[in-house]
Protein backbone atom coordinates (compact mmCIF):
# COMPACT_ATOMS: atom_id res chain seq x y z
CA UNK A 1 0.00 0.00 0.00
CA UNK A 2 0.62 3.83 -0.63
CA UNK A 3 1.94 5.68 2.57
CA UNK A 4 3.47 9.14 3.35
CA UNK A 5 6.77 8.69 5.59
CA UNK A 6 8.54 11.25 7.42
CA UNK A 7 11.91 9.50 7.23
CA UNK A 8 14.04 11.95 8.77
CA UNK A 9 13.54 15.68 9.78
CA UNK A 10 12.89 17.64 6.38
CA UNK A 11 12.36 14.33 4.13
CA UNK A 12 8.97 13.19 3.78
CA UNK A 13 8.00 10.55 0.69
CA UNK A 14 5.50 8.55 -0.42
CA UNK A 15 6.80 4.86 0.02
CA UNK A 16 5.23 1.69 -1.02
CA UNK A 17 4.51 -0.21 2.40
CA UNK A 18 3.11 -3.75 3.39
CA UNK A 19 -0.22 -4.93 3.77
CA UNK A 20 -1.43 -4.43 7.64
CA UNK A 21 -2.47 -7.48 9.70
CA UNK A 22 -5.45 -7.07 11.57
CA UNK A 23 -5.04 -8.61 15.34
CA UNK A 24 -7.71 -10.12 16.88
CA UNK A 25 -9.52 -7.02 18.42
CA UNK A 26 -8.75 -4.72 15.81
CA UNK A 27 -10.21 -3.10 12.80
CA UNK A 28 -9.24 -2.89 9.11
CA UNK A 29 -9.96 0.57 8.13
CA UNK A 30 -9.74 2.06 4.83
CA UNK A 31 -8.52 5.71 4.77
CA UNK A 32 -10.32 8.22 3.64
CA UNK A 33 -9.95 11.74 4.81
CA UNK A 34 -6.82 12.70 6.97
CA UNK A 35 -6.35 15.96 8.98
CA UNK A 36 -2.83 17.58 8.54
CA UNK A 37 -1.98 18.59 12.01
CA UNK A 38 0.89 21.11 13.68
CA UNK A 39 2.05 17.60 14.50
CA UNK A 40 2.50 16.32 11.50
CA UNK A 41 4.51 20.17 10.52
CA UNK A 42 6.91 19.67 13.74
CA UNK A 43 7.62 16.02 13.01
CA UNK A 44 8.75 17.37 9.09
CA UNK A 45 10.20 19.83 11.49
CA UNK A 46 12.54 17.43 13.72
CA UNK A 47 10.78 19.74 16.69
CA UNK A 48 8.79 16.64 18.18
CA UNK A 49 10.13 15.07 21.19
CA UNK A 50 8.55 12.10 21.45
CA UNK A 51 9.42 10.61 17.75
CA UNK A 52 11.65 7.92 16.28
CA UNK A 53 11.91 8.61 12.69
CA UNK A 54 11.34 6.96 10.03
CA UNK A 55 6.99 7.32 11.42
CA UNK A 56 3.93 7.08 8.89
CA UNK A 57 2.12 10.62 9.90
CA UNK A 58 -1.09 11.12 10.37
CA UNK A 59 -3.78 10.86 13.75
CA UNK A 60 -6.91 12.97 12.57
CA UNK A 61 -8.77 10.48 9.78
CA UNK A 62 -11.72 8.88 9.22
CA UNK A 63 -12.33 5.83 6.81
CA UNK A 64 -14.58 3.36 5.94
CA UNK A 65 -14.50 -0.79 8.11
CA UNK A 66 -13.19 -3.08 5.70
CA UNK A 67 -13.33 -5.81 8.28
CA UNK A 68 -14.31 -6.57 11.91
CA UNK A 69 -14.02 -8.74 14.53
CA UNK A 70 -17.01 -11.30 15.59
CA UNK A 71 -19.31 -10.12 16.84
CA UNK A 72 -18.09 -7.00 16.43
CA UNK A 73 -21.60 -4.15 16.13
CA UNK A 74 -19.26 -1.97 13.79
CA UNK A 75 -20.01 -3.30 9.99
CA UNK A 76 -18.25 -3.54 6.63
CA UNK A 77 -18.69 -0.22 4.61
CA UNK A 78 -19.54 1.60 7.73
CA UNK A 79 -18.20 5.16 8.30
CA UNK A 80 -15.86 5.46 11.75
CA UNK A 81 -13.50 8.33 13.31
CA UNK A 82 -10.71 7.27 14.34
CA UNK A 83 -9.50 7.83 18.21
CA UNK A 84 -5.90 7.85 17.56
CA UNK A 85 -4.86 7.55 21.88
CA UNK A 86 -4.03 3.70 21.97
CA UNK A 87 -4.06 3.36 25.85
CA UNK A 88 -2.89 0.56 27.78
CA UNK A 89 -5.77 -0.18 29.80
CA UNK A 90 -3.95 -1.22 32.84
CA UNK A 91 -2.23 2.30 34.13
CA UNK A 92 -3.55 3.81 36.82
CA UNK A 93 -4.66 6.96 34.28
CA UNK A 94 -6.42 3.75 32.80
CA UNK A 95 -8.27 2.39 35.84
CA UNK A 96 -9.64 5.66 36.68
CA UNK A 97 -11.25 6.36 32.95
CA UNK A 98 -8.61 8.74 31.87
CA UNK A 99 -7.13 7.01 29.04
CA UNK A 100 -5.93 10.44 27.07
CA UNK A 101 -3.42 10.78 29.55
CA UNK A 102 -2.80 6.81 30.00
CA UNK A 103 1.15 6.11 31.23
CA UNK A 104 1.82 4.12 28.45
CA UNK A 105 0.14 6.08 25.71
CA UNK A 106 0.96 4.79 22.37
CA UNK A 107 -0.14 7.59 19.64
CA UNK A 108 -1.33 6.59 16.40
CA UNK A 109 1.35 8.88 13.58
CA UNK A 110 4.00 9.62 16.86
CA UNK A 111 4.59 6.68 19.20
CA UNK A 112 3.65 4.36 16.47
CA UNK A 113 2.59 4.38 12.11
CA UNK A 114 -0.71 6.54 11.89
CA UNK A 115 -3.08 7.28 9.40
CA UNK A 116 -1.38 8.37 6.24
CA UNK A 117 -1.66 5.57 4.17
CA UNK A 118 -4.55 3.67 2.04
CA UNK A 119 -5.11 1.26 4.78
CA UNK A 120 -4.72 0.56 8.79
CA UNK A 121 -5.63 -1.65 11.65
CA UNK A 122 -6.78 -0.15 14.79
CA UNK A 123 -7.96 -1.02 18.42
CA UNK A 124 -11.72 -1.97 17.93
CA UNK A 125 -12.28 0.81 21.25
CA UNK A 126 -10.43 3.44 18.98
CA UNK A 127 -13.25 3.42 16.12
CA UNK A 128 -16.06 5.02 16.69
CA UNK A 129 -18.96 4.95 14.31
CA UNK A 130 -19.37 8.33 12.59
CA UNK A 131 -23.34 7.77 11.87
CA UNK A 132 -24.25 10.43 9.45
CA UNK A 133 -21.00 12.30 9.35
CA UNK A 134 -19.37 12.78 6.23
CA UNK A 135 -15.91 11.53 6.03
CA UNK A 136 -14.82 15.13 5.77
CA UNK A 137 -16.47 15.75 9.09
CA UNK A 138 -15.33 12.43 10.55
CA UNK A 139 -11.27 13.33 9.98
CA UNK A 140 -12.01 16.87 11.68
CA UNK A 141 -13.52 15.17 15.15
CA UNK A 142 -9.60 14.75 16.36
CA UNK A 143 -8.57 18.06 16.64
CA UNK A 144 -11.98 19.65 17.97
CA UNK A 145 -12.16 16.85 20.52
CA UNK A 146 -8.94 18.08 21.69
CA UNK A 147 -10.72 21.56 22.31
CA UNK A 148 -13.58 20.48 23.82
CA UNK A 149 -12.08 18.20 26.35
CA UNK A 150 -10.30 21.37 27.25
CA UNK A 151 -13.33 23.34 27.96
CA UNK A 152 -14.67 20.20 29.57
CA UNK A 153 -11.83 20.00 31.90
CA UNK A 154 -12.69 23.71 32.93
CA UNK A 155 -15.84 22.75 34.83
CA UNK A 156 -16.69 26.43 33.87
CA UNK A 157 -20.37 26.63 33.23
CA UNK A 158 -22.47 29.23 31.01
CA UNK A 159 -22.03 33.24 30.97
CA UNK A 160 -18.55 32.59 32.08
CA UNK A 161 -16.29 35.53 29.78
CA UNK A 162 -13.36 33.04 28.77
CA UNK A 163 -10.55 34.46 27.08
CA UNK A 164 -9.04 31.98 24.29
CA UNK A 165 -5.21 32.73 23.76
CA UNK A 166 -3.82 31.24 20.29
CA UNK A 167 -6.48 31.35 16.98
CA UNK A 168 -4.95 28.27 15.90
CA UNK A 169 -6.77 25.09 14.98
CA UNK A 170 -6.92 23.76 18.47
CA UNK A 171 -7.49 27.62 19.76
CA UNK A 172 -10.46 27.94 17.65
CA UNK A 173 -11.80 24.25 18.29
CA UNK A 174 -11.46 25.48 22.18
CA UNK A 175 -13.12 28.67 21.41
CA UNK A 176 -16.30 26.98 19.08
CA UNK A 177 -16.69 24.15 21.94
CA UNK A 178 -16.85 27.75 24.73
CA UNK A 179 -19.62 29.36 22.87
CA UNK A 180 -21.05 25.81 22.33
CA UNK A 181 -20.98 25.39 26.50
CA UNK A 182 -22.15 28.97 26.96
CA UNK A 183 -19.18 31.12 27.71
CA UNK A 184 -18.53 34.82 26.60
CA UNK A 185 -15.67 34.18 24.15
CA UNK A 186 -12.94 36.41 23.48
CA UNK A 187 -9.63 35.18 21.17
CA UNK A 188 -6.03 36.77 21.53
CA UNK A 189 -3.49 36.13 18.59
CA UNK A 190 -0.78 38.17 18.22
CA UNK A 191 -2.22 38.28 14.10
CA UNK A 192 -4.85 40.52 13.12
CA UNK A 193 -5.02 38.68 9.99
CA UNK A 194 -6.15 35.79 12.05
CA UNK A 195 -8.32 37.68 14.41
CA UNK A 196 -10.07 38.95 11.62
CA UNK A 197 -10.92 35.68 9.98
CA UNK A 198 -12.52 34.21 13.15
CA UNK A 199 -14.79 37.51 13.02
CA UNK A 200 -15.81 36.42 9.87
CA UNK A 201 -15.56 32.83 9.26
CA UNK A 202 -16.85 31.88 12.74
CA UNK A 203 -18.42 34.84 14.43
CA UNK A 204 -15.64 35.48 17.23
CA UNK A 205 -16.05 39.10 17.30
CA UNK A 206 -14.32 40.00 20.18
CA UNK A 207 -10.61 39.76 20.17
CA UNK A 208 -7.24 40.99 21.28
CA UNK A 209 -4.15 41.71 19.62
CA UNK A 210 -1.44 40.62 21.65
CA UNK A 211 1.17 43.28 22.31
CA UNK A 212 2.57 45.26 24.42
CA UNK A 213 -0.98 46.93 25.57
CA UNK A 214 -2.25 43.28 25.80
CA UNK A 215 -3.13 43.65 29.60
CA UNK A 216 -4.48 46.41 29.38
CA UNK A 217 -6.69 45.11 26.66
CA UNK A 218 -7.65 42.87 29.18
CA UNK A 219 -8.85 44.74 32.05
CA UNK A 220 -11.12 47.00 29.94
CA UNK A 221 -12.85 44.04 28.44
CA UNK A 222 -13.72 42.29 31.81
CA UNK A 223 -13.84 45.90 33.40
CA UNK A 224 -10.89 44.78 35.71
CA UNK A 225 -11.78 41.51 36.61
CA UNK A 226 -10.07 39.16 34.39
CA UNK A 227 -11.62 36.49 32.58
CA UNK A 228 -13.60 33.41 34.68
CA UNK A 229 -11.57 30.83 32.11
CA UNK A 230 -8.44 31.26 30.21
CA UNK A 231 -7.43 28.67 27.47
CA UNK A 232 -3.83 29.09 26.26
CA UNK A 233 -3.92 26.89 23.40
CA UNK A 234 -0.11 28.52 21.56
CA UNK A 235 2.42 25.95 22.64
CA UNK A 236 5.03 28.97 23.56
CA UNK A 237 6.00 29.15 26.80
CA UNK A 238 6.14 33.17 27.35
CA UNK A 239 2.42 33.75 26.59
CA UNK A 240 1.52 30.22 28.96
CA UNK A 241 3.12 32.33 31.86
CA UNK A 242 1.26 35.84 30.79
CA UNK A 243 -1.69 33.79 30.93
CA UNK A 244 -2.03 33.44 34.66
CA UNK A 245 -2.11 37.41 35.20
CA UNK A 246 -5.54 37.33 32.89
CA UNK A 247 -7.03 34.98 34.73
CA UNK A 248 -9.97 36.79 37.49
CA UNK A 249 -10.08 35.69 41.32
CA UNK A 250 -11.49 32.52 41.32
CA UNK A 251 -11.16 31.47 38.05
CA UNK A 252 -9.30 28.99 36.03
CA UNK A 253 -6.01 28.99 33.21
CA UNK A 254 -6.29 25.68 31.44
CA UNK A 255 -2.96 24.73 29.61
CA UNK A 256 -4.18 22.95 26.27
CA UNK A 257 -0.61 23.11 24.69
CA UNK A 258 2.62 21.80 25.88
CA UNK A 259 6.15 23.23 26.09
CA UNK A 260 9.23 21.40 26.85
CA UNK A 261 10.33 24.25 29.14
CA UNK A 262 9.95 24.70 32.48
CA UNK A 263 6.14 27.21 33.45
CA UNK A 264 7.41 29.90 35.71
CA UNK A 265 4.70 32.39 37.35
CA UNK A 266 4.61 34.48 40.43
CA UNK A 267 3.23 32.26 43.33
CA UNK A 268 1.72 35.24 45.12
CA UNK A 269 -0.20 36.19 42.23
CA UNK A 270 -1.67 32.19 41.99
CA UNK A 271 -2.38 32.31 45.77
CA UNK A 272 -4.35 35.45 45.98
CA UNK A 273 -6.66 34.49 43.13
CA UNK A 274 -7.04 31.34 44.26
CA UNK A 275 -7.35 29.90 40.58
CA UNK A 276 -7.26 26.71 39.30
CA UNK A 277 -4.60 25.63 37.15
CA UNK A 278 -5.40 22.71 34.69
CA UNK A 279 -3.49 20.73 31.77
CA UNK A 280 -5.54 19.34 29.07
CA UNK A 281 -4.07 16.03 27.14
CA UNK A 282 -5.80 14.85 24.38
CA UNK A 283 -9.76 13.93 24.70
CA UNK A 284 -11.49 10.87 25.50
CA UNK A 285 -14.63 8.63 23.76
CA UNK A 286 -17.03 11.14 25.63
CA UNK A 287 -15.42 14.11 23.74
CA UNK A 288 -15.40 12.42 20.48
CA UNK A 289 -19.28 11.95 21.15
CA UNK A 290 -19.84 15.16 22.35
CA UNK A 291 -18.00 16.76 18.80
CA UNK A 292 -19.99 14.54 16.31
CA UNK A 293 -23.10 15.61 17.77
CA UNK A 294 -22.01 19.11 17.53
CA UNK A 295 -21.15 18.50 14.25
CA UNK A 296 -24.67 16.90 13.62
CA UNK A 297 -26.45 19.80 14.86
CA UNK A 298 -24.88 22.41 12.92
CA UNK A 299 -23.31 24.21 15.51
CA UNK A 300 -19.56 23.58 14.14
CA UNK A 301 -18.77 24.90 10.76
CA UNK A 302 -16.42 22.46 9.28
CA UNK A 303 -16.59 23.71 5.87
CA UNK A 304 -15.39 26.73 7.19
CA UNK A 305 -12.48 24.76 9.36
CA UNK A 306 -11.13 22.85 6.32
CA UNK A 307 -9.21 25.58 3.75
CA UNK A 308 -7.00 23.68 1.80
CA UNK A 309 -7.02 20.50 -0.04
CA UNK A 310 -4.58 17.73 -1.36
CA UNK A 311 -4.16 13.70 -2.18
CA UNK A 312 -2.15 11.22 -0.91
CA UNK A 313 0.16 11.26 -3.50
CA UNK A 314 0.79 14.88 -3.32
CA UNK A 315 0.76 15.23 0.17
CA UNK A 316 4.64 15.22 1.05
CA UNK A 317 5.16 18.14 -1.32
CA UNK A 318 2.59 20.32 0.13
CA UNK A 319 3.15 19.06 3.73
CA UNK A 320 6.69 20.11 3.45
CA UNK A 321 5.31 23.06 1.65
CA UNK A 322 2.57 24.22 4.30
CA UNK A 323 4.96 24.13 7.22
CA UNK A 324 6.29 27.44 5.83
CA UNK A 325 3.83 29.05 4.31
CA UNK A 326 0.74 29.02 6.85
CA UNK A 327 -1.20 32.33 4.90
CA UNK A 328 -4.97 31.58 5.04
CA UNK A 329 -3.89 28.14 6.26
CA UNK A 330 -6.61 26.03 9.20
CA UNK A 331 -6.63 22.97 8.10
CA UNK A 332 -5.53 20.59 5.86
CA UNK A 333 -7.24 17.30 4.29
CA UNK A 334 -6.08 14.87 2.21
CA UNK A 335 -8.53 13.25 0.23
CA UNK A 336 -8.11 9.05 -0.35
CA UNK A 337 -10.52 7.83 -2.96
CA UNK A 338 -13.96 9.34 -2.90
Amino acid sequence: MQAVVCRKPGEIAIEDRPEPVRGEAEVMVGVRRIGICGTDFHIYEGKHPYLQYPRIVGHEFSGVVIEAPKGSTLKAGETVVINPYVACDSCIACRNGKPNCCMKIGVLGVHRDGGMCERISVPERNVYPAGKLSVDQGASCEFLAIGAHAVRRSMTGAGARALVIGAGPIGLGAAIFSRIAGHEVTLLDTSTERLQMAAERFGFTSGIVANEATAEAVREKTNGDGFDVVFDATGYGPSMEKAFSFVAHGGALVLVSVVKDDIRFSDPEFHKREMMVIGSRNATRVDFEHVADSIAKGLVPVDKLITHRTTLADAPRDLARWAHEKNGLIKAVIRIGA
